[in-house]
């Protein structure tokens, strides 16, 4: 099971690449669309803004090459932080920026109601609203690790499957077709966060 880690300049690929590891599977830190037209999976990082980093895929030609040989043939492919806000159709974090359009929504800064900080940064609990593979026997309420001040609102409400608790509730895990995007960091957040790479995995060889 080769998995492509699209490196495009942005995101903690080495540790994703590390869990990856742990996991079973075989990482492919690529840019190249040659790799992926081979790879069974493909997972999207990201950290920073989402205006720096649509723009530094662009720049690759890597909205296209994914678009081509990803999406096309219904590869499935996991966003991951800012990876999955790069998933919607726009940002308005520093202006409005267009995304990939592949979940359609926004990604929008929060506001808080009880006086929360901005980031939210740290261990919360997902809550699941839609039944997914990519959340198989994991338990309800289990805490992931976040790092974000922007989250993901889809037009559809289909494609929020879990929400978290923080300025109300947002959307933490997206899903459309074979197109998946986590707001937490599952490399980041130990065994629990292996476990959904590992269902990533699975869903994938499955596909």
């Amino acid at each position: 099971m080769t998995v492509a880690v699209v490196d495009y300049g942005v995101g903690n690929i080495g540790s994703i690449s590390r869990a990856l590891s742990v996991c079973g599977a075989k990482p492919l830190l690529t840019d190249k669309e040659e790799d992926f037209k081979v790879v069974d999976a493909c997972i999207l990082p990201g950290v920073g803004a989402f205006g720096d980093a649509i723009q530094l895929l662009r720049e690759r030609n890597l909205d296209k090459i994914l678009e081509d040989q990803i999406i096309a043939y219904d590869i499935p492919i996991l966003g991951v932080c800012l990876g999955m806000q790069l998933l919607a159709s726009r940002s308005f974090e520093n202006g409005e920026h267009e995304g990939l359009g592949w979940i359609p929504g926004s990604v929008v800064p929060f506001t808080p109601e009880n006086n929360e900080r901005i980031p939210h940064v740290g261990w919360n609990n997902v809550e699941f609203e839609i039944s997914t593979p990519l959340l198989a026997d994991i338990p309800p309420g289990e805490d992931f690790y976040f790092v974000h001040s922007f989250h993901f609102q889809t037009n559809d409400p289909s494609h929020a499957i879990a929400t978290t608790p923080y300025c109300g509730k947002f959307t933490s895990v997206v899903n459309k077709g074979n197109v998946y995007g986590t707001q937490f960091h599952p490399e980041k957040s130990q065994g629990i966060g292996l476990k959904l790479l590992k269902n990533f995995i699975k869903l994938s060889e499955e596909y």
